[in-house]
């Protein structure tokens, strides 16, 4: 439920805080006093759109930010969204709100994070439905005809039970789908597979060759500079001449000359055995070197099949992906994708026979779930006309049509039956006003005033299936009487034992049904118009009812008692 609205230079408001109660609050005020703009911050901290010249003028940016209690059942609903967006903080209360800068530009806020308007409005409309009188009332977009209709009719199970088969027929689509596409123009597509795959077989490409051809060539092309190198050191080491004796021999007259001194000195021991592991040392360097030197190759040829080599791994990197890895890859998928294509007619009767073993299945809870609506769809139909009778709409009438469309290819019913993720069905509610007319979508309903008396219908007939916890009306009571109104407002307080129920009226009959009820004025301060609202109880709210009952005075006083005091035997009769 709404617990708290925090409302900053927004319209004719300059700073308002409301906290809210459980059951049915009501706003009353003047025309113009701004209940409906309070509706509008609502409405913007739940995601609408808003208009920045909402924002007060000589102001910034407005802010709103509402605080919601959250019962198991709502969080159960939002936990989803919030976990996935990373928005879940407390898992008793929530906050919305809204910044709305007068160059245009807003920021919407879930738990103090920055969020797109299509998350926020998505959050909101878990926790508020909002009804003035608006062509947007929830009541009049078709699509949600056939939700209302499984919510009367308790669906949910069947419903579930269909959409699971329906994702596996979706499943099997998607891959028939797929294989079909492969088999479009599939002997070119084969062709050049069988290329590709024979190209990259043909190489016997090895993970790790190239590195190893790499240094091959290097070694290949630089071979006459490495000998000359690994010659010169070998002599310097290991071959003696006229001109130089070899480090060797130079070292090992040191070694000899040590271990001599040694046996005279055995301090000398130490730096005899240095020499004596330095020429072993020298020897084996000498002797690596020269088996190196050994193993250098000219050879031209093996240079030329190298480059040969190195030149195919090029160009296959090029073509498919830029490394070794990547053209084995590559092989793989190719041979995968070539199985399929040789394969593909006999897969693409392997999916058709399951999409038709589906669609049975699909067709058979399809026909309960038909079934189902269709049963609930009249009773839906007479409860509602037995709410609007009770609304002064006596003479209206409420048809749940429940249409099918023929498909040669959908579900196997009769000759076949277009289906979607919720069944076979179309549902849209039809009404007719006044006999004679006709029935009509009830987009074409004229009067606003109907349309809130046929939503607040609706919800009194779905009141125990419907999981907002939140429901707003705004000017219900439009184009109705006094004695109607006792019957709207006695609805509504029924409804506040299963939601909270906020509603604008200047009904006094319906007001007094209010379990909380706030007054809004407008005043003057320095030359600006602002709004100001007070919760108003005992005597004040009896001079409140007084005053919409007509003049202020000792009669419209004692009248005010009295209404309250028929509200008070109204409530205290309902049975819960």
């Amino acid at each position: 439920m709404l617990c708290e609205l925090h409302i900053q230079n927004f319209a004719i408001i300059t700073d308002l805080t409301l906290k809210f109660e459980p059951g049915l609050v009501v706003l009353t005020g003047e025309t113009g006093a701004g209940k409906s703009i309070i509706l509008d911050a609502l409405s913007a901290v739940l995601g609408a759109r808003v208009d920045s010249g909402l924002v007060r003028a000589g102001s910034s940016q407005a802010f709103v930010e509402a605080l919601f209690e959250l019962d198991n059942v709502t969080l159960d609903s939002l936990r989803p969204l919030l976990e996935q967006e990373g928005l879940m903080e407390d898992e008793r209360f929530l906050t919305l709100s809204r910044e709305i800068r007068s160059e245009g530009r807003s920021i919407a806020r879930v738990n103090g994070r920055s969020v797109s308007l299509g998350i926020q409005s998505e959050v909101g409309a878990v926790l508020v439905d909002v009804h003035g009188q608006s062509e947007h009332l929830s009541l009049l977009k078709v699509k949600s005809h056939r939700e209302l209709l499984d919510r009367f009719a308790g669906n949910s199970a069947l419903l579930q039970e269909f959409q699971k088969n329906y994702r596996v027929w979706s499943g099997f689509e998607e891959e028939l789908a797929e294989l079909k596409r492969i088999q479009t123009n599939a002997d070119e597509r084969a062709d050049i597979l069988r290329y590709q795959i024979g190209q990259i077989e043909a190489a016997k490409l090895k993970p790790d060759e190239e590195e190893s051809l790499l240094h091959e060539r290097m070694r290949l092309a630089n071979a006459e500079t490495l000998s000359r190198y690994a010659q010169s050191a070998l002599q310097t080491l290991d071959e003696s001449s006229s001109d130089a004796n070899a480090a060797t021999d130079l070292l090992g007259s040191v070694s000899h000359d040590l271990s001599s001194l040694a046996k005279i000195d055995p301090q000398m021991q130490a730096l005899a055995d240095q020499a004596e592991a330095a020429l072993s040392n020298l020897t084996d360097i000498a002797y690596e070197l020269r088996r190196y030197n050994e193993q250098i190759e000219f050879n031209p040829a093996r240079l030329d099949q190298i480059e040969l080599r190195i030149d195919l791994i090029n160009s296959l990197k090029k073509k498919h992906g830029g490394s070794i890895d990547s053209v084995l890859k590559f092989y793989a998928s190719a041979q995968d994708e070539l199985n399929k294509i040789e394969g593909v007619e006999e897969q693409i009767n392997e999916v058709d026979g399951k999409i038709s073993q589906v669609k049975i299945t699909l067709a058979k809870a399809a026909q309960e779930l038909s079934e189902s609506r269709q049963q609930a769809a009249s009773k839906m139909s007479v409860q509602m006309e037995e709410q609007l009778a009770l609304l002064e709409m006596r003479k209206a009438r409420l048809k749940v049509l429940i249409t099918q469309k023929e498909d040669a290819l959908g579900l196997p019913i009769m000759n076949g039956l277009a289906f979607d993720s919720t069944g076979i069905d179309k549902v849209e509610l039809l009404i007719e006003t006044n006999p004679g007319e006709g029935f009509k979508p009830l987009v074409k309903i004229a009067s606003g005033g109907e349309t809130s008396r046929l939503m607040l219908a609706l919800k009194e007939v779905l009141a125990e299936a419907d999981q907002i916890p939140t429901l707003v009306f705004d000017e219900i009571d439009s184009g109705i009487g006094g004695r109607v109104g006792m019957t709207v407002g006695s609805m509504l307080w029924q409804l506040g034992r299963h939601h909270q129920v906020m509603c604008v009226t200047h009904l006094p009959q319906l007001a007094a049904f209010g379990d909380q009820h706030f007054k809004v004025d407008k005043h003057n301060l320095d030359n600006r118009t602002i709004t100001q609202v007070r919760e108003v109880t005992g005597g004040l709210r009896v001079a409140e009812l007084a005053e919409m009952l007509g003049s202020p005075g000792p009669q419209s006083i004692q009248t005010a008692k009295e209404l309250l005091a028929s509200v008070s035997k109204i409530t205290g009769t309902i049975q819960m």
